[in-house]
């Protein structure tokens, strides 16, 4: 995995987390549900370069 792509990867991971808790503090469920979302995706894409890692060691 890239620096750079650790980088994004957390990035995403933190704007999710702090939609969430706006989402959550605001009752906007709408907000609350796509940080979730952004979270998830920063899960899979982090698993997705720890596998091309494996391959590459």
């Amino acid at each position: 995995m890239g620096l750079g792509d650790k980088i994004e990867n957390a990035a995403e991971k933190a704007g999710g987390k702090g939609k969430e808790a706006a989402g959550s503090a605001t009752g906007d469920e709408s907000l609350k549900a796509e940080g979730h979302a952004d979270q998830a995706k920063g899960d899979v894409k982090q698993a997705g370069e720890k596998v091309k890692d494996a391959f590459k060691h």
